[in-house]
């Protein structure tokens, strides 16, 4: 395998809505590039970025996975990435480690809501794009109508570099309107490609649409369009490189058709990856400074080797695979390489480079090329390899916190070890999914994005890990809060024979912001508590408010100061103020007008514009809030602020309702109080749940 320099890659996403066939379009790319020796298909399980057995089962990408091919002399990372809304963090690490984005748009389709995200996510981290028109092979595939929604939902500066040849069935290639030629595509799905003359019938269309082009470009820099008004038009040099240079700067969108069904368009889509998208000499690499202020770092090979890990997988028989950006210098195999996250040495094994699943091994990777390695004792995503002289530091890739929960059980005996050995492993791999044990039920709860993320976690446990498990109801993740200020005092004291027990202290509580947490202060003068004993009463007020005081919720956002209190010489121990505190706290709640608060949902539902009526009632009657409503052509989008309570089941009620075609993203928002007469069913069947168990245990 040939080792490349930062000036010979190119590192692309593909990002872009579930179901635009984004895979397909990369077994394609892989194809007519000579990467692989024959065209994988998504129905038939065989693409090669198909990595995991519930992808291929379910026809759908579900993680990102990486890809190269070498076009132009240029070696072309390609990063395929998912399009659910539930796996959307997948896509945003991935555009974390590129220097551009290909946004693919269904034809028949237009802009859906996952791509309209995943573009502000590029113009949040600057990247340059290109717009791919997938399908256009499909019934009622229409360039004009996508280009319509993309200049809508998307960005005006957008521009068509290809017409395509024929519409729906009938399309057989694409004019470059650079070159003005025809690329004629073989019907066989070979990818062979014939080029020609602009047919006479598309000669002005294609003038117009190269003109609009040149305009363009000439609008994204003050020589060409001085040259622009000078001449009336640009050279076809000026053309190339200012379109380049557009590109990269974010001034333009140059917009590509194809077909990765058929094979149609592919090789003029790599040829604008290899010409437009800026190499990793071309662009640094966001870093941070010590004090937490933006830099950047040079894809330099002379420079001190750093790389920054974006993602890990959990291979059953690899092993974890980390999967890392080198940003600088290089990296060799057979190393010991500085983790700088963890303050610990890391020994590389064999450096590899993926084709989804298939692994090659490389003796080195460059500055800017993406790679892998197994088997990494300690190092997880986010983490920094680094020389230790070089103090670089990458930001973090932020992903969201859990939004639904289920109660988990095994369905044998004895697998409850396997379930958390799974379980840290899977969350080695995605950290979106959260693993605890209710305090309270006892109960395993296993958190995701959505009722789909938790299906394909519980079906990964099975496939790789052999561990079957029971899905139980949905938990609500409430919270519990003050709403007063109060003190209180809490004081444990036990004599037997011997040494007693004693602890005392006073704590002042008061109500802190939504989304403070806790907070603890130590504000003890004169050695009333002796300092070794402070931190017991903190995990006091700390295990008390886990179980909650209401209906047995974590409490949340206040503050716990303890003030006061008195000790005994010989019977004073951690334990006894440990008790002390959780006392305390107890005593604190029944003055602090406790109160229940549940997760409140950021909803946006797409649907055809027919039911946008039925929708919107239904989301009040769920006591939503409706934030706002965008029309799109024949479609409307709803965003609404919703309880996650009353979520559960709206899955179910949009497809019914809309006859499938409404789709729905919904992110965590913030928490709210509960309405009062909703808090005391709450309560109720929160005692009933814990007297029910009380009962079956004994």
């Amino acid at each position: 395998m040939k080792v490349y320099d930062a000036a010979t890659i190119r590192n692309v996403a593909v990002v872009g809505h579930g179901g635009c066939g984004k895979t397909q379009l990369v077994a394609a790319m892989l194809f007519a590039a000579g990467a692989v020796n024959r065209l994988g298909k998504v129905d038939d399980g065989t693409t090669p970025t198909d990595v995991d057995e519930e992808e291929i089962a379910r026809k759908h990408t579900l993680a990102t996975s990486l890809a190269h091919a070498e076009w132009q002399k240029a070696k072309l990372n390609i990063l395929d990435t998912p399009g659910f809304a539930n796996f959307l963090t997948d896509a945003r690490s991935a555009l974390r480690v590129v220097e551009g984005a290909l946004v693919v748009v269904d034809a028949v389709a237009g802009v859906e809501v996952q791509t309209e995200k995943l573009w502000s996510e590029a113009v949040a981290l600057g990247l340059p794009r290109i717009v791919v028109v997938n399908r256009l092979e499909r019934d009622r595939a229409s360039l004009e109508r996508t280009l319509e929604s993309l200049h809508g939902d998307c960005a005006r500066e957008i521009v068509p570099v290809q017409l395509p040849l024929g519409e729906e069935r009938g399309f057989t290639g694409v004019v470059d309107l650079v070159r003005m030629k025809a690329l004629t595509f073989a019907a066989d799905a070979s990818g062979k490609v014939t080029e020609g003359e602009v047919p006479a019938a598309l000669a002005e269309r294609a003038a117009k649409a190269r003109e609009q082009l040149i305009e363009m470009v000439a609008e994204a820099d003050e020589q060409l369009m001085e040259s622009f008004f000078a001449e009336g038009t640009l050279t076809q040099e000026q053309l190339v490189s200012g379109l380049r240079a557009a590109t990269i700067a974010g001034k333009v969108f140059p917009l590509v058709c194809t077909s990765g069904l058929h094979v149609l368009g592919i090789q003029p889509l790599l040829d604008a990856i290899a010409g437009y998208v800026p190499s990793p000499a071309e662009r640094d690499f966001p870093a941070l400074e010590a004090d937490g202020a933006a830099a950047a770092v040079k894809a330099s090979e002379d420079a001190p080797y750093s790389a920054f890990v974006w993602k890990t997988v959990a291979d059953p028989f690899a092993g974890r695979i980390t999967m890392l950006r080198v940003v600088s210098g290089t990296l060799k195999s057979d190393t010991t390489v500085y983790n700088a996250t963890r303050d610990a040495s890391e020994r590389l094994g064999h450096l590899l480079v993926l084709q989804g699943k298939t692994q090659t091994q490389v003796p080195e990777l460059k500055a800017g090329d993406l790679g892998a390695v197994a088997k990494l004792k300690d190092t997880r995503t986010n983490d920094v390899l680094a020389e230790k002289t070089t103090k670089v530091k990458f930001a973090e890739i932020v992903f969201p916190e859990p939004v639904l929960s289920y109660a988990i059980e095994p369905k044998s005996r004895g697998d409850e070890d396997k379930i958390s050995t799974s379980m840290q492993r899977l969350r080695e791999e995605d950290p979106t999914i959260g693993y605890s044990r209710d305090p309270q039920t006892h109960e395993l709860l296993l958190a995701g994005q959505g009722q789909l993320h938790i299906e394909v976690t519980v079906a990964k446990l099975k496939r790789r890990f052999g561990v079957e498990v029971n899905l139980k109801p949905p938990r609500i993740p409430y919270r519990e809060t003050i709403t007063a200020a109060t003190e209180a005092h809490g004081r444990h004291k036990k004599q037997t024979g011997g040494h007693g027990q004693f602890g005392d202290c006073k704590i002042r509580v008061e109500p802190l912001p939504r989304g403070s947490d806790f907070q603890f202060e130590d504000d003890i003068f004169g050695g009333a508590i002796p300092r070794q004993f402070v931190p017991a009463v903190e995990k006091g007020i700390q295990d008390a408010r886990t179980r909650g005081y209401l209906a047995g919720y974590p409490m949340v956002d206040f503050k716990a100061t303890v003030f006061d209190g008195s000790f005994h010489q010989v019977d004073s121990n951690e334990l006894s103020f440990k008790l002390a505190g959780s006392l305390a706290f107890k005593d604190a709640m029944s003055r602090a007008r406790p109160t229940i608060l549940e997760p409140i949902m950021k909803v946006e539902v797409y649907t055809p514009s027919d039911f946008a009526g039925d929708l919107m009632g239904d989301l009040n009657g769920r006591r939503g809030r409706i934030a706002g409503m965008d029309t799109r052509g024949t479609m409307t989008v709803i965003r609404a602020q919703v309880p996650m309570a009353e979520m559960l089941t709206y899955e179910q009620h949009l497809t019914s309702a809309t006859g499938g075609r409404g789709s729905y993203h919904m992110e965590y928002s913030h928490y709210e109080e509960v309405p009062q007469h909703l808090q005391s069913k709450i309560i109720a069947a929160a005692k009933a749940e814990r007297g029910q168990e009380a009962v079956e245990e004994v």
